[in-house]
């Protein structure tokens, strides 16, 4: 059998719109929509990758997943790639990178 996972990088220094990750839609924050859509699509294991220590707090809180990678990735693609070479490469067939 195939394994997939979800990867969603997340940050909150945004130009646009700083701190969006954490803004609350019906007390919940952005991030934790975004981890429980990804989850309730049973595809595979969902992580959030982040360079940010209140988005990894925010995530871990509510029972999600989450990967704290260095802060100062220029991409998400950067970040992604770090948070799936801590994870066991070996074991994962597929990512799909949720942004």
């Amino acid at each position: 059998m195939n394994k997939t996972i979800i990867l969603i990088p997340s940050r909150l220094s945004a130009n646009r719109l700083p701190n969006k990750p954490l803004l609350k839609i019906n007390n919940l924050s952005i991030i934790n929509h975004v981890y429980e859509k990804a989850k309730s699509t049973s595809v595979g294991d969902v992580y959030v990758a982040t360079g940010d220590k209140e988005i990894f707090d925010e995530v871990t809180k509510n029972g999600g997943n989450c990967i704290l990678t260095k802060k100062e990735h220029s991409s998400g693609t950067d970040r992604i790639f770090e948070a799936y070479k801590t994870l066991n490469p070996k074991n994962i067939d597929y990512i799909i990178y949720l942004q």
